[in-house]
């Protein structure tokens, strides 16, 4: 594992094509019980992109905005967020998304209470879902304060742990569930960054599907720019630009005369709609 969601570090998001597509219902597949809402369209994005720890500058997002890269992962918010956003701000976002990237907004939540790392904030099998509604609801409130409207999906960030300990992987799916379904039920598309060996797996195999995020963003670092002939699972899942692949870490680049470290990722998946 690089330094990663945690603590101070960048990332960089490797698309394999160019484009914007608008599709009503794509992406929520795995989530249940919403036929009763009506949906904004989906904002989907397939194309090369990067993200990094802290929001860069927007001099250096005008730099990097070279056609190359069309999108940008963000961190909005979430305790366990490992570093400052100075310049992550309404105005920045309105900005960003004029000069024509797209945005991908992460939220890193509570995390097991098996995994080994030093995190500010934890769940228990006891509070999994009280959790889960309450960090959602945060989650919302920063998408929204930044102008990501409803519609948006917000990718909750889960952190690599032991998933053979059943009472920890209990707790994780209780808690992704409820973070999802409060998400949908103030109508933000769910996703979860997870590790294809562990808490990406997680939601991936699990036999009831109910109230799972409808996008799966997985770390699999073997430096394969796609997510189709790696996709470690069932290819009938996620196959409505609902995949996100983390396939390199911690890549140093250099745009405009703007260094930044990142991760390489391949992307067909929903993007935040800003208003």
């Amino acid at each position: 594992m690089s330094s990663h969601r945690l603590s101070k570090k960048g990332r960089y998001i490797a698309w394999a094509t160019t484009g914007v597509v608008v599709a009503a219902g794509a992406g929520i597949a795995a989530q249940t019980s919403m036929a009763a809402t009506i949906w904004p369209a989906q904002k989907t994005y397939t194309g090369r992109a990067f993200d990094t720890c802290t929001a860069p500058s927007l001099a250096a997002m005008k730099a990097w905005n070279t056609k190359f890269y069309g999108a940008a992962a963000v961190y909005i918010g979430g305790k366990n967020r490992g570093c400052a956003q100075p310049n992550l701000t309404k105005s920045w976002v309105k900005s960003v998304d004029s000069t024509g990237w797209k945005l991908i907004p992460l939220y890193v939540g509570a995390q097991p209470p098996c995994q080994k790392s030093a995190n500010p904030e934890r769940f228990t099998a006891s509070t999994a879902a009280s959790v889960g509604a309450s960090n959602a609801r945060d989650a919302v409130a920063k998408a929204s304060a930044l102008g990501m409207k409803a519609g948006s999906p917000i990718y909750l960030n889960m952190e690599s742990y032991d998933i053979t300990d059943k009472a920890c992987n209990d707790a994780t799916l209780i808690y992704v569930r409820s973070f999802t379904k409060t998400l949908r039920n103030a109508t933000y598309r769910g996703g979860l960054y997870g590790f294809s060996s562990s808490s990406a797996k997680a939601i991936a195999t699990a036999p009831n599907k109910t109230d799972l995020p409808g996008n799966l963003w997985y770390a699999l670092w073997d430096k394969k720019n796609t997510t189709t002939t790696d996709w470690p699972w069932n290819p009938a899942q996620y196959t409505n630009h609902s995949r996100g692949h983390q396939y390199m870490v911690n890549s140093k680049e250099t745009r405009g005369g703007y260094t930044i470290t990142v991760d390489r990722n391949a992307w067909d998946a929903p993007v935040a709609s800003i208003g």
